[in-house]
């Protein structure tokens, strides 16, 4: 255990900052795919609840991969699909609809928890809010 600690320690920033692009980067796909189409036939009405949604994966997908007000951006996003797992997945339902696996809200629920995560991590080292900070304590809070 302590050899593997040695070995992933001084690997910490990198792979927080590989998590952050790449879950910010399927969140904005997502995002793309409700606004436009993108490779689905689906395309809620303009102005609906699901295509603010959208536009919310998008533009907050889009932030916290770069590290761009990444505080605020995962917070609104763990917000947004606290909320989608509620009312499309959950539906405050009882019995085996409770359980994620069964309601299909495990996307949903990960996504709000780990959004939240990065909400109270911060952008970390590399990140568009690190070089707006100037320094080298940066966090992505502001």
């Amino acid at each position: 255990m302590l050899m593997l600690s040695r070995l992933l320690e001084p690997r910490i920033e990198a792979a927080y900052a590989l998590l952050r692009v790449v879950v910010g980067l399927m969140f904005a796909f997502h995002g793309l795919q409700i606004l436009f189409g993108v490779l689905t036939e689906f395309r809620p009405p303009a102005g609906s609840q699901i295509w603010f949604g959208g536009l919310i994966e998008l533009a907050t997908g889009l932030a916290i991969a770069a590290g761009a007000f990444t505080a605020w951006a995962a917070f609104l996003a763990s917000g947004t699909m606290a909320i989608a797992y509620v009312q499309f997945h959950w539906k405050l339902a009882l019995g085996a609809k409770f359980f994620p696996a069964v309601n299909q809200g495990e996307l949903a629920l990960l996504y709000a928890v780990l959004f939240l995560f990065v909400a109270c991590r911060g952008a970390g080292r590399w990140s568009v809010d690190r070089v707006r900070a100037g320094s080298a304590g940066a966090s992505g809070h502001g």
